[in-house]
Parts: C-alpha cells; sequence; structure tokens
C-alpha cells in the first residue's frame, strides 16, 4: 500500500500546476473574458471556504467576515477608481493631478483597512 503523504503532495502539486496555467489556456481564445469570469468563481470559493471553516469546524454562524471582504473590496475599488477625486473635493485639491496609486499598494492598503476592521 502507498504512503499517503507523497500522494497527497504529487496531487496537491498537480493542482497547483494546473491553476498556474489555467489563467494561460484561458487567455489562449484571445480574450480575458474566461479570466475574470473564472476569477470571480474562485473568489466565491474562498468565501464559502470561509463560512465552512467558521460554521463546520467552530459551530458558530458568523456572517461578519463577509463585511470585512467588503470593506476590502470596496476600499480597493475607491482607490483604484480615476474618479475618486471627482467624489472627494478636498482629495481633487490635495491631488490636483489626480490619485494614481500603484496595484500592489492599493491592494495591500485596502487588505490592512479590512484587517483592522476585523479586529475592532
Amino acid at each position: 500500500m502507498l504512503n499517503a503523504k507523497p500522494v497527497k503532495l504529487i496531487a496537491f502539486l498537480v493542482i497547483a500546476a494546473l491553476m498556474l496555467i489555467l489563467p494561460l489556456a484561458l487567455q489562449a481564445t484571445g480574450s480575458n473574458s474566461w479570466v475574470r469570469i473564472v476569477d470571480v468563481a474562485l473568489l466565491y470559493v474562498l468565501l464559502a471556504l470561509g463560512l465552512n471553516i467558521v460554521v463546520g469546524y467552530a459551530g458558530l454562524l458568523d456572517l461578519g467576515f463577509i463585511a470585512f471582504f467588503a470593506v476590502g473590496a470596496y476600499l480597493y475599488g475607491l482607490l483604484a477608481s480615476p474618479h475618486l477625486t471627482d467624489t472627494f473635493a478636498w482629495l481633487a485639491a490635495t491631488f490636483p493631478n489626480g490619485l494614481h496609486m500603484n496595484f500592489w499598494i492599493v491592494m495591500v492598503v485596502a487588505g490592512i483597512v479590512a484587517g483592522v476592521t476585523g479586529l475592532i
């Protein structure tokens, strides 16, 4: 009989390699639409797994973590939007050429704010 640990490791590595290749294979059609569809689907899979951990292992019905996901997504949407300075006049006065932030900076700031909101 085979030892279960190497089989699980090999299966994990194969699935990880397939997940890395998946966006490239989906882009072969010439558009990013399938990549975006799979991206959104995997986001909801992550939320469902989080709910499964909270409800399944802890035995709690807590839907609050979805609110923290929403806080991070909303902040990311605000900071990444070119219309942010149209909405907030004080921000337009501070940054007359618009607020242009790097993707990774916006991602980290949104994650930190969502985490701090979760801690509060």
